[in-house]
């Protein structure tokens, strides 16, 4: 039993040891520019669609959900080139600069922001009427019944201002 006690005494001594190596060994610094940075994940958890859009005054490539700084100009499949600065050039020639928002699909379709907005408020519209049918029809019509009662007190107030100045002139003469 002895021997069995010394040899598991010997391992656990070395197991030890190499533990404690191991943990002290450091990993070399890394030099500024040597290694490409690891493509990182939509910070904000939610997956851009695939395409250039221009963030920060940043032209960012979005492929396969990885998003990384454009660092060189892109060619795209239909020809489409655009540069790190965000300038759309077509095949035709024609030249488009990228605004805040911008996004440049993949296969070089220009969607603006103020188009996407759009189309979002569009959708909500459709849903909200999906979801209560009528309701929009009856806010609508409420909304130009208090146009026309505020309207109308205006309208009795300008004449009421008018039959006072009338009175004031008839008084002064």
């Amino acid at each position: 039993m002895t021997s069995r006690f010394a040899f598991n005494l010997i391992l656990m001594v070395a197991l030890l040891t190499g533990a404690v190596a191991q943990a002290q060994t450091r990993v070399p610094a890394r030099r500024p520019g040597a290694v490409a940075p690891r493509p990182r994940m939509a910070a904000n958890g939610v997956g851009l669609k695939d395409g250039l859009t221009m963030q920060n005054g940043r032209v960012v490539l979005t492929e396969l959900g990885i998003t990384n700084p454009l660092t060189a100009d892109k060619k795209l499949v239909n020809g489409t080139t655009i540069t790190t600065t965000g300038l759309v050039t077509a095949t035709d020639g024609t030249t488009t600069q990228m605004t805040e928002g911008d996004q440049v699909s993949l296969t070089g379709r220009v969607t603006s922001r103020r188009s996407i907005v759009e189309a979002d408020s569009l959708l909500k519209i459709k849903t909200f009427d999906l979801k209560y049918p009528g309701k929009r029809k009856k806010m609508e019509e409420e909304a130009a019944r208090k146009a026309k009662a505020k309207e109308k007190i205006a309208e009795e107030k300008a004449k009421a201002a008018e039959k006072r100045t009338k009175a004031r002139e008839k008084s002064k003469r």
